[in-house]
């Protein structure tokens, strides 16, 4: 029989591999691979944070849209509660203890912008893990503009130990290695 932590972790991966996103999926362990290196202690809530940080994309009914906020953070913000909600009854499902399932949701819910220990790791797990992941998809989609203005977003927001690990990641499309190169350089100024 599966433990409630590994219950609910399944369930939320089921859920995330339903978004349209084609890069969720992947971002979703690599988040949680990255919070790992970053802090192998990390405890349940903050490991299942990280995998369904961004669950609410996935589900095409409910997902917060881009284009109903004039104000990226506002929409982060809108995003990250959304997730959360999607979350707590996953985890209360799989009998998650009532402290671990508080916890996720609540990290859940500010790793847009940290604040504490916790969100702080997992914020920086998040954006560590799109430019490790989602940054080269994301272009495809987005092109040259919209990802230098997202990728300025996230690096911004990062530690100064994880600005280094994101400085030290490398793209085989020389465009993507450019725009890292411009963006960590215009943000050290």
């Amino acid at each position: 029989m599966l433990t409630s932590i590994e219950c609910a972790k399944q369930k939320i991966r089921l859920v995330v591999a339903g978004s349209r996103v084609p890069e969720d999926s992947r971002h979703a362990d690599n988040t949680l691979e990255w919070l790992l290196r970053l802090a192998p202690d990390a405890g349940y809530a903050l490991q299942l944070a990280a995998l369904a940080h961004d669950i609410d994309r996935a589900i095409e009914e409910t997902k917060v849209n881009r284009a109903a906020f004039d104000d990226y953070n506002a929409f982060k913000a809108a995003h990250a509660r959304n997730g959360a909600e999607i979350l707590r009854p996953i985890l209360t499902a799989c009998g998650v203890e009532r402290h671990i399932v508080d916890e996720a949701c609540r990290l859940v819910e500010v790793h847009e912008v940290g604040g504490d220990p916790g969100s702080d790791l997992l914020k920086d797990a998040d954006s560590i893990s799109y430019f490790d992941v989602n940054l080269p998809l994301y272009y495809q989609r987005e092109g040259w503009s919209e990802t230098k203005r997202r990728s300025h977003w996230g690096y911004r927001r990062l530690s100064p130990r994880a600005k280094e690990i994101v400085k030290q990641i490398g793209y085989e499309e020389e465009a993507l290695v450019r725009l890292l190169r411009e963006v960590t350089h215009e943000s050290a100024n």
